[in-house]
């Protein structure tokens, strides 16, 4: 598959060997905030988490926390606080200080995505893109980014990455895949490749989680910055603690002892609807692509995301 918006540059693929060969730091709580889009409301949420911690909670971006933040003043503000934590490239970070070759947004699309969603995507890419010209301090900081993190929470080893085990940009740990145990096999090799037992993801925008095998998870927190499940109008991210949440989980396994939830990050969903759209209005990419989902959710249930 190739085109821009659909292809997956060679510069994106890493492999497993890359992630058993991070650094792994220990620490007690980490939360893996993926998808954040420039959704400042959402940003100010994650705080709100955080107060409820004992301890010195972690938190790391795992990318495409730039997105609807096409004006200056968002652009800036997102990047300066997210990047006081810990932080791994997105495709949309990537794509924003990479050759403007034909890679477009750099999603790696499927070809389940139409060409209609593909195109917007670009043209939304662009925007953000020449925004993000105007700061080159900001980019000089995105461009020191890695594409992965490794932590050890508690005896769990822990792989963050944007997309999946092999790329930036991969759709292995998309919704459809964790939900169909028929695809778990393929699995297997890649946490003994990677030295991990848990595997943190984003990228594809809707969450789920899976147990793969004993001892082996992957759940995928879908997007912190926009709606994720029918109905229901907040984000969602990821805990991974040797502590219980001091938050009531969407959903969650216990594995040795350790926590990994999703829990529900819940940020001014008509504070954020009124932003969004003094940016990007009825008859603009964005709104084309995303509206319908900031005002009413995906068509994807927790159900669906449960392991």
């Amino acid at each position: 598959m190739s085109g821009a918006g659909r292809s997956c540059p060679l510069r994106y693929r890493y492999g497993p060997a890359a992630i058993a060969n991070a650094h792994a730091e220990a620490l007690d709580t980490l939360y893996v905030v993926g998808g954040l889009y420039g959704n400042p409301f959402a940003l100010r949420a994650v705080d709100a988490l955080l107060a409820k911690e004992t301890g010195s909670p972690r938190v790391c971006f795992n990318g495409d926390f730039n997105w609807f933040n096409v004006g200056d003043e968002d652009f800036r503000q997102i990047n300066n606080t997210v990047l006081k934590h810990d932080a791994t490239l997105g495709n949309v970070e990537a794509e924003l200080f990479g050759p403007d070759d034909e890679t477009g947004c750099g999603c790696a699309y499927p070809d389940t995505v139409s060409d209609e969603v593909v195109a917007r995507s670009n043209r939304i890419h662009a925007r953000l893109r020449r925004t993000a010209q105007g700061h080159p301090d900001v980019l000089r900081q995105l461009e020191t980014l890695p594409m992965v993190r490794r932590y050890r929470v508690g005896n769990l080893t822990v792989g963050v990455v944007h997309g999946d085990a092999q790329s930036l940009a991969g759709w292995d740990f998309d919704a459809a895949r964790l939900g169909d145990p028929n695809t778990h096999g393929a699995f297997t090799e890649l946490f003994d490749a990677a030295r991990v037992q848990v595997f943190a993801s984003s990228h594809t925008c809707l969450p789920a989680c899976a147990r793969i095998g004993p001892g082996r998870i992957i759940i995928n927190n879908g997007a912190a910055g926009m709606p994720n499940f029918k109905g229901e109008l907040h984000g969602v991210v990821t805990r991974i603690s040797t502590r219980p949440s001091p938050w009531s989980n969407l959903y969650g396994v216990v594995e040795d002892t350790i926590h990994i939830d999703a829990i529900a990050l819940r940020y001014d969903s008509s504070a954020w609807t009124a932003h969004f759209l003094a940016h990007w209005p009825p008859g603009s990419d964005a709104h084309g692509s995303y509206y319908e989902r900031i005002a009413c959710g995906p068509e994807h249930t927790v159900a669906q995301a449960r392991p």
